[in-house]
């Protein structure tokens, strides 16, 4: 059986909508230094700023307050690196025949 995850990480989160974005702020919360990687270069550089680009609850005081924790990045290979872990937060959607595309 293996050890539980204690301690600090470096958490990786593609996409910056809905899930990822409020997934990365909640690790970052926990004290886990995160790298959220989005495809839409205007989402980063909001992010980069400051800005938050959905309206999710609370979300803007939570990325503020752990702003030293989390960094947005276009680059999936600056995310990926060092990261113990990576979340994967894109949407699926259905293609004609009904089925998830995965392609993202």
């Amino acid at each position: 059986m293996s050890e539980p995850m204690v301690g600090k990480r470096r958490i990786a989160v593609f996409g910056a909508g809905y899930i990822g974005l409020v997934t990365g702020a909640c690790f970052a919360q926990l004290g886990h230094d995160v790298v959220v990687r989005d495809i839409q270069r205007e989402r980063v550089e909001l992010l980069q700023s400051g800005g938050v680009p959905i309206h999710e609850d609370g979300l803007a005081l939570l990325l503020a307050e752990n702003a030293e924790h989390l960094t947005f990045t276009l680059d999936a290979e600056e995310a990926v690196r060092d990261a113990e872990v990576v979340y994967v937060c894109v949407d699926t959607p259905s293609t004609p025949s009904g089925d998830a595309d995965l392609s993202r």
